[in-house]
């Protein structure tokens, strides 16, 4: 009949099973060369990404090209994770926690149940009935990591030594500007004329625009013998202007230009005032002849008026 053509072949004219497909399909062939085993549970190789049976499974064994690359793979990634681990603190346990710094205490702090707070000034961590600083009296203790002080301090030194310019100048004021007598104006008139005619400056500057001074500098400051001298500046220059060129002429060291601290800075202190003149303050505005100006080093900035 024309209907029994549509049935399917019999199995019996058939060369292979339908099974045989599905069969394959539950393993892999092994992919190495000489080898080609149909293994139900192959392997994986993490190097080459490869499939290969049970004998050829390792690097060696099916000569992987790529041998190694797993391996190191796997050590950079835990170095990155120990390293991540590290730098992130994981929670605190009874390891990682450390006693409260009060002496009496016997709390333990940085844990779950109790917090540690540090303290700023002492720089150490207490626990939470010890955190203030007159629970711990903080102001007894020496801050950790801080070093003993050998000396006193630069603002000390400033200190001092504006102490000791106070009592020299008063000295210096005796000396130059003695008590008044009748003949007291003439005989400043005779002693600036002498210091005008012993002074030494700068042939450029106009007479008119001249300021006559004494210059001295302290024994200590200066590597010569000459200590002071009389010498003519213009009375538009500024003092630091003035301290340069006096220092010039008296041989002492000036790096005042070469940064540094106030312990190697020249300073000018005016004798009459008895004070620390500004670097930008001009001598015409500060001075006048006969005045005496003595160069410092290490007594820190002027005084503010």
């Amino acid at each position: 009949m024309a209907s029994s053509s549509t049935f399917p072949t019999p199995l019996e004219s058939q060369t292979f099973t339908t099974m045989d497909k599905d069969l394959e399909a539950i393993g892999a062939h092994c992919q190495y060369t000489y080898c080609n085993q149909l293994d139900f549970l192959p392997f994986r190789c993490e190097s080459c990404k490869g499939t290969y049976c049970l004998d050829h499974r390792t690097e060696t064994a099916h000569k992987c090209p790529r041998a190694g690359e797993w391996a190191a793979a796997r050590q950079t990634a835990s170095a990155l994770s120990s390293t991540t681990n590290s730098s992130t603190p994981g929670k605190p346990t009874l390891m990682t926690a450390s006693q409260c710094s009060h002496p009496n205490c016997k709390t333990y702090i940085n844990t779950l149940n109790s917090v540690g707070v540090g303290c700023p000034n002492c720089n150490r961590q207490y626990c939470l009935k010890h955190r203030l600083r007159e629970d711990h009296s903080c102001s007894t203790l020496i801050p950790i990591g801080t070093r003993p002080s050998t000396g006193p301090t630069q603002a000390e030194k400033a200190k001092a030594a504006l102490g000791r310019l106070r009592i020299w100048g008063k000295e210096k004021q005796a000396a130059v500007l003695p008590k008044p007598k009748p003949s007291t104006a003439a005989s400043r008139i005779l002693a600036v004329n002498a210091l005008k005619r012993a002074a030494k400056g700068d042939a450029k500057v106009p007479m008119d625009k001249r300021i006559y001074l004494h210059v001295e500098a302290e024994a200590n400051t200066t590597s010569s013998k000459l200590l002071k001298g009389e010498y003519w500046y213009n009375k538009e220059w500024s003092m630091g202007r003035i301290l340069d060129a006096a220092a010039k002429s008296l041989q002492v060291e000036n790096v005042n230009n070469r940064g540094g601290g106030e312990e190697e800075r020249l300073r000018v202190f005016h004798v009459e005032f008895g004070r620390l003149l500004e670097f930008g303050e001009k001598a015409g505005d500060v001075c006048v002849n006969g005045n005496t100006i003595v160069l410092l080093r290490g007594v820190g900035p002027a005084e503010t008026k």
